[in-house]
């Protein structure tokens, strides 16, 4: 019997992909493919292998039989070895039974990563004994020719219906400088969030220690004209750093919190001449951006 395996579509999935900052897609079990199997009295088929991801995972299926089948999920490494081994008794260890099917929404939680296949056997008693070994069940020696029970079995898989098209982030670099220290505040007019929550991180080398904070814009302007003191500056965000010296550190900002400016000055007095390296990265939507929510007005 040839064995198939497909990637099911599981709950718990896990994604390594900056999917959406404001994910409001929909999921539901949806038809995928599906096959009818004449069985005869007391066979055994195996249909889809299921791999789900790391932690387990559910399946769906729609199961419609003209006579009674056990339904169950079986290991997939003892199918195979049974498949290699047709004259020694199986030994499977089962899941999710379920006796006496002829029209059921079957699911079953699958517990891990290890890879399952879903089972049918036909409850009916075949008319001379059958030896129970594998070959025999599946072999030629099943033919009865009595009337076949056709199962139908509709294969589901967890997908988007609704709100399928979401804004697309990645992380992208904004900043990237090697620049000569002095006195005065060094000021980088940085971004405006395109969403809220939206990840920056600063990366710092510095032969001095340094205060490091991330401001709006028109505070920062204040603080490099003087017109505002950098302690009451500092004091009204919480993106900062003090004495930085070789440091990554993250923050996350939201639209209302308007355009953002890093601003850089060492922390005591230094002879000579000396140079910083500074690197910025966020998070910014690169493909969908229509999507995101509209920015207030001004």
């Amino acid at each position: 019997m040839r064995n198939r395996s497909v990637f099911a579509a599981l709950l718990l999935s896990a994604f390594a992909v900056i999917a959406s900052a404001q994910d409001n897609r929909v999921f539901d079990w949806t038809p995928a493919n599906s096959e009818t199997i004449p069985m005869e009295a007391a066979s055994l088929h195996a249909g889809r292998v299921y791999h789900p991801a790391s932690g387990g995972g559910n399946m769906h299926v729609r199961i419609e039989s003209r006579y009674p089948v056990t339904v169950g999920m079986a290991w997939a490494d003892e199918w195979n070895s049974a498949m290699q081994h047709p004259d020694a008794p199986p030994h499977f260890s089962f899941l999710c039974v379920k006796e006496n099917v002829t029209n059921i929404i079957y699911e079953c939680h699958l517990p891990s990563e290890r890879p399952m296949v879903i089972t049918f056997r036909d409850e009916r008693k075949p008319e001379k004994p059958v030896v129970s070994t594998i070959g025999a069940i599946l072999g030629p020696g099943v033919q009865q020719f009595i009337s076949p029970n056709d199962v139908h079995i509709q294969y589901y898989s967890w997908s988007c219906v609704n709100n399928c098209v979401q804004p697309c982030f990645e992380w992208r670099r904004i900043l990237g400088e090697k620049y000569q220290i002095t006195s005065m505040p060094k000021v980088y007019s940085l971004m405006t969030p395109d969403h809220d929550g939206q990840e920056l991180n600063v990366k710092i080398k510095s032969p001095i220690p340094l205060t490091v904070a991330l401001l709006p814009s028109h505070l920062a302007d204040q603080v490099y004209d003087k017109t505002v003191s950098l302690a009451d500056a500092l004091d009204k965000t919480g993106c900062k750093e003090r004495g930085v010296q070789s440091m990554s550190f993250h923050c996350s900002f939201n639209v209302a919190n308007g355009t953002q400016t890093l601003l850089i000055l060492p922390d005591i007095d230094f002879p000579g001449h000396k140079k910083a390296d500074v690197e910025v990265e966020t998070v910014k939507c690169v493909d969908h951006c229509e999507l995101l929510d509209p920015q207030p007005n001004p």
